[in-house]
């Protein structure tokens, strides 16, 4: 029974990531969920990871339409993501487990509109992202029974660079350069202390089919970071937008996995992610680009030993840029109706390994007197 349902379990991991995808700054955070891929967990054992994430958004969004004319006129922003995460899970117990996830990031953001609308030109981010830790536990030995939950919670630590910045052309005086902040979508964190709540269970449907679904929401209650976005030097209706915002963020998962043997599963399934536009604690108010994914993700985990890889490929099948905050506050100032805009991606690589380092039992050393005489 453990042998058949913990091929199902490998992608609680991959369940348990969260893809942001372009100008909608969803984090690239784990939950610190360790991957149980493997027929049992002891007091002592370490599990260690490496996850890769790649993005390119350029699709424009308001609302669910898409502006299919900022690609024909050569006015899109493309951004480019490459995240690394390293995770290392200790388990407690067989249930329990204590994990931190430690996320760098390289991105860079390619625009017109933020060089003076002449000149296309890039901005760049690299360095550490929030690192996260926390505490997952089975309400059930794994494998005991045909269905489980797990529950955790994680708190996340602003240890990335939420002010990182770099050159912006054409913008100072006389037209001249200016280092200001890059884009909230390529900032390396958020600036605020958050908690992460989480959830995931499995159900067995069959020997070989399996439902696995996850949810996760970050807590962000902190409002405002204090950091400057010009974005009122772009149109003075954006003054309520010159403060970057602190946002929660969510994603869910529901697939359902088939395993032809102990070492692989094949999954198919749903997610649905993004960004919303009011946090439920604390402030709403500053400059975020809400938005949601809906997401079709197929996914493959193959076990091997104490290895595990995964890879996963969610596809966006919609995209919406809801009003904000801010568009919202200057609709209900002025009366006339604003919904900024967003880039998606069209798609998210996702690949990752992880190794589960075994306790090993303690060899039995008999006393001197009990060794037998040949």
């Amino acid at each position: 029974m453990l042998k058949k349902i913990l091929p199902a379990i490998a992608l609680l991991l991959l369940s348990q990531q969260i893809f942001g995808q372009g100008c909608v700054a969803v984090r690239h955070f784990g939950s610190c969920s360790a991957n149980l891929t493997h027929n049992s967990f002891e007091k002592g054992d370490i599990q260690a990871g490496l996850n890769y994430r790649y993005f390119k958004s350029f699709r424009h969004f308001r609302g669910t339409h898409e502006e299919a004319d900022r690609l024909t006129s050569g006015t899109e922003v493309i951004n480019h993501s490459h995240n690394w995460e390293y995770s290392v899970s200790y388990w407690l117990s067989g249930k329990t487990n204590l994990a931190i996830g430690i996320p760098t990031q390289i991105n860079t953001r390619s625009s017109l509109y933020e060089h003076g609308r002449t000149q296309r030109h890039k901005t760049f981010s690299r360095g550490l992202g929030d690192i996260r830790f926390g505490i997952q536990q089975w309400l059930m030995d794994p494998g005991k029974r045909s269905w489980n939950i797990q529950l955790g919670s994680s708190l996340k630590i602003p240890t990335g660079d939420y002010n990182a910045s770099d050159i912006f052309y054409n913008v100072g005086v006389n037209g001249n350069p200016e280092v200001r902040p890059v884009d909230q979508s390529i900032q390396l964190g958020d600036g605020g202390f958050g908690i992460i709540m989480e959830t995931q269970m499995y159900v067995k449907l069959n020997e070989k089919l399996y439902l696995t679904t996850g949810a996760f929401y970050l807590l962000n209650p902190k409002e405002t970071n204090g950091i400057r976005t010009f974005r009122e030097k772009l149109n003075p209706i954006l003054a309520n937008e010159s403060i970057t915002s602190v946002p929660d963020q969510f994603s869910s998962r529901i697939a359902v996995n088939f395993s032809p043997n102990a070492s692989s599963n094949i999954s198919i399934g749903g997610r649905y992610e993004g960004v919303p536009v009011h946090d439920i604690f604390g402030g709403s108010a500053g400059f975020r680009r809400p938005g949601n994914i809906l997401s079709l993700e197929p996914a493959y985990s193959y076990m091997k030993n104490n290895w595990t890889v995964n890879f996963g490929l969610p596809i966006a099948v919609r995209r919406n840029r809801p009003q904000s905050y801010t568009d919202l506050e200057y609709q209900n100032k002025t009366g006339v109706f604003r919904n900024g805009d967003a880039a998606f991606a069209d798609y998210v690589v996702n690949f990752g390994i992880q190794y589960t380092f075994k306790k090993r039992s303690k060899a039995l050393i008999l006393p001197q007197s009990e060794i037998p005489k040949l």
